[in-house]
């Protein structure tokens, strides 16, 4: 188990160029590994130890074991509400065996596993997707200007093959910022699609769940319904039925208990935490780039904020007459080049960008 979560940890390294934003990092990376983290430790207690245990007579334990994990289980819902001990023996478990409509069945704990690897999934394709657009494109023009032990005549001559990329490719990166903003936008929706998701796959009980789990405090103790219980039970009910020795139909109504459960409950509470935090994130996100997008006032104070040696009126010049494209494109580059070095290329651009529109109107 340790090596295979030790595996995971490549995914979370630090990146000496950055091409992408923290929460779109904290959707890809954080939030995959995450997912697989869940199904790695579900997957090894569902095969290695024993995720369902049936006690039921006249039957081989495991022949029951073996049915039940694979047909699913049950409980009856307004069993939740009545007192265990004296009423039902656990809660959801009743005798109310002609009332099959009233069942509410469990098919989707064996699933668990799968599922969390196949969310995984979809939490990374945006950052692969994004790998293949961006094609290496920063690392290429930094050529190592992040870092500042080269030589002088080294560092002048990378500065100036930057630069004279800068002015040859001007207009050009349009189609480079669109991708990434696209593959945002696609963080976004894989996160909505995911919790609608899941709560279908939950019978329509993971929207609410986290606000249920905290809402439980304020329940008198005789009253409460642990959600987590109704979500994912402990204790639930089985019926095998077998011919017996004269031909005739038998009914055995066994009580499964399962102890996966107790993992899987725990994971979809820190899930659904997260996954709302993350969409909170994440919107906030899309509104931050609508600014950017259709507020070009908006574009020189944030080119300033990323170093603050440039002047206000060289971040003026730059976004006034670089179409979005490039302008986030040095915008980007400001979080991979050396402070001195980032300064003395845009201080340059500038000066030898040509003048557009709006500067002649001024």
């Amino acid at each position: 188990m340790y090596k295979l979560l030790g595996s995971l940890k490549s995914y979370l390294k630090w990146q000496d160029i950055q091409t992408d934003n923290a929460v779109f990092r904290l959707h890809n990376s954080f939030t995959t590994v995450l997912l697989l983290t869940c199904s790695l430790i579900i997957t090894a207690t569902q095969y290695v130890g024993q995720p369902i245990s049936c006690i039921v007579n006249g039957i081989p334990p495991h022949v029951v074991n073996t049915f039940c994990w694979i047909h699913s289980t049950f409980t009856m819902p307004d069993a939740f509400n009545r007192q265990v001990g004296r009423e039902v023996a656990h809660p959801g478990v009743a005798n109310d065996f002609n009332d099959k409509d009233a069942r509410k069945y469990y098919t989707y704990y064996q699933w668990v596993c799968f599922v969390l690897f196949f969310q995984a999934m979809a939490c990374y394709t945006p950052k692969f997707l994004w790998n293949k657009f961006e094609g290496g494109l920063m690392r290429m023009i930094v050529m190592g200007l992040n870092i500042t032990i080269c030589t002088l005549e080294e560092k002048e001559a990378k500065r100036d093959a930057l630069l004279d990329y800068l002015i040859k490719h001007v207009k050009r990166h349009k189609l480079y910022a669109i991708r990434y903003w696209a593959c945002e936008v696609l963080c976004c929706v894989n996160i909505v699609v995911q919790m609608y998701l899941m709560n279908r796959f939950f019978d329509g009980e993971f929207l609410s769940y986290g606000t249920n789990i905290m809402g439980l405090s304020d329940v008198p103790q005789e009253q409460r319904v642990d959600p987590m219980v109704y979500v994912f039970p402990r204790v639930t009910k089985c019926i095998f039925h077998k011919y017996g020795a004269g031909g005739s139909l038998q009914t055995h109504d066994s009580l499964c208990i399962l102890p996966l459960n107790i993992v899987n409950e725990k994971t979809y509470v820190f899930i659904w935490f997260w996954y709302w935090i993350l969409l909170v994130l994440l919107l906030g996100l899309m509104i931050y780039r609508a600014c950017i997008i259709f507020m070009p006032k908006f574009r020189p104070r944030l080119l300033n904020s990323r170093n603050r040696t440039i002047s206000i009126e060289t971040c003026r010049k730059l976004s006034n007459r670089l179409d979005i494209g490039d302008w986030w494109l040095i915008y980007m580059l400001g979080r991979n080049l050396d402070p001195v070095i980032y300064k003395d290329v845009m201080t340059e651009f500038a000066k030898q960008v040509e003048p557009s529109k709006n500067d002649h109107a001024k």
